[in-house]
């Protein structure tokens, strides 16, 4: 049983409200980074890439914590769509994203010392036929400025949202199964969420089971470039 520190390298309210179901006392730090993709890098290198990155902050400041980075993007026909720069690029982004299916890709890395593990999570997500009235209602709310890809799977009176193949949790950042297996392999002694994430989320998690019970690779290097191993789900 670990008895270090714990800390989330996220100041972001969807993290910080999922990571709270885990009943674990974190300490939270923001972790400021450029979030540019390099030129033709895949998503899932992005988020492996930053989370790493994000993660190292949190061992500079304490290298004997247990840290936690993450990040979350949305991929459209390959292309990746951040947080939009204004109310028309958020507006432009959720017609583009209407009726369609996109990808959402997190990367979670648990880090400690020169150790580091890095999970990825895919999640597909089909958007409903809303309507540019409802668009520009949404917009007007200002939530979608400082969300990937303009929109918040949890926002209730927009709900975005058709259907989704994959964990729920991810869209909205921390996939907490994938965090979960992380947390094990550094001894912590964490309960597992498949309950209590349905049940704070008020859904039915048909692959919960499946990814607590796959494996999970580590690292020893916290280089976040090329020397990561990461399991998909």
């Amino acid at each position: 049983m670990q008895n270090a520190p714990l800390i989330l390298a996220s100041t972001s309210p969807r993290r910080r409200e999922l990571i709270t179901l885990f009943g674990l006392d974190f300490k939270f730090i923001s972790a400021d980074i450029d979030e540019s993709p390099r030129a033709g890098e895949p998503p899932a290198d992005l988020v492996s890439r930053l989370s790493c990155a994000k993660a190292a902050i949190g061992i500079r400041d304490s290298s004997d914590a247990i840290v936690i980075g993450a990040d979350t993007v949305v991929s459209l026909d390959g292309a990746i769509l951040g947080k939009p720069a204004d109310t028309a690029d958020a507006a432009r982004m959720l017609a583009m994203l209407r009726g369609r299916a996109h990808v959402v890709y997190s990367g979670i890395t648990v880090a400690q010392g020169a150790r580091q593990i890095t999970q990825i999570a895919t999640t597909t997500v089909w958007m409903r036929d809303y309507s540019n009235a409802e668009i520009a209602a949404y917009v007007a709310t200002g939530d979608p400025l400082d969300k990937a890809a303009a929109y918040a799977i949890q926002n209730g009176a927009f709900h975005p949202v058709a259907r989704i193949d994959g964990c729920h949790a991810n869209v909205m950042g921390l996939p907490l199964c994938h965090l979960y297996r992380a947390l094990k392999t550094f001894g912590v002694a964490v309960n597992e969420p498949d309950r209590a994430c349905p049940a704070h989320l008020k859904i039915v998690c048909p692959v919960a089971r499946e990814i607590l019970e796959s494996s999970v690779a580590s690292s020893q290097s916290p280089d976040a470039d090329d020397k990561n191993l990461t399991t998909d789900d």
